[in-house]
């Protein structure tokens, strides 16, 4: 049975989540890439405001195609988590609670979330199309210039995650395979 999360997430919520969590996420997330991570970090570097909210902020790695007519937004596959390692830890500490991708994550990014209390959900790439089914709405909020990577505030309706690393540092990638090997 899968977890129901609203968001913004609260630490308190995210604390909650374990490692193999189904969940389906409703209410507000944000999309952001490498080049909004590296924009949003040099904001916080020279003690600027964020175009967002980031305090229980959920941000998706992900960098849709234009949305066809009638529809909030186009294809929506995560993208490969690692490349906002060198920024996640800032954000994290700055008040993110959950981040969505797919693939690792490095060792100061999950000490990050240990520390703060938040969590990386994983999503499954090549569901793109399906997964854009659960954004209701879609507004582009900051570096329109950045085009499919601008920073977007999206409205969804049980957006199908699970926890892949929660905030105690237990990684669904490493038990996942620990269990598979031990059952052979």
């Amino acid at each position: 049975m899968a977890v129901k999360l609203t968001a913004p997430l609260s630490r308190e919520e995210a604390r909650k989540l374990r490692s193999g969590d189904s969940c389906l996420i409703s209410g507000v997330i944000y999309t952001a890439r490498d080049a909004a991570h590296k924009r949003l970090c040099e904001l916080a570097a020279q003690g600027k405001p964020l175009p967002l909210d980031i305090r229980d902020a959920v941000i998706y790695y992900v960098g849709p195609t234009p949305a066809r007519p009638g529809q909030a937004i186009g294809s929506a596959g995560p993208t490969t988590s690692y490349r906002m390692d060198a920024y996640s830890p800032t954000l994290i500490a700055l008040g993110e609670t959950g981040m969505i991708g797919k693939g690792k994550r490095g060792p100061e990014v999950i000490a990050a979330m240990k520390e703060h209390g938040a969590v990386y959900f994983g999503a499954i790439g090549g569901c793109g199309a399906l997964l854009s089914k659960c954004v209701k709405k879609a507004e582009v909020i900051a570096y329109e210039d950045l085009g499919a990577e601008a920073i977007r505030r999206l409205e969804v309706e049980d957006l199908p995650v699970v926890v892949v690393i929660d905030s105690e540092g237990n990684n669904l990638y490493e038990t996942g395979r620990q269990s598979y090997l031990s059952s052979k």
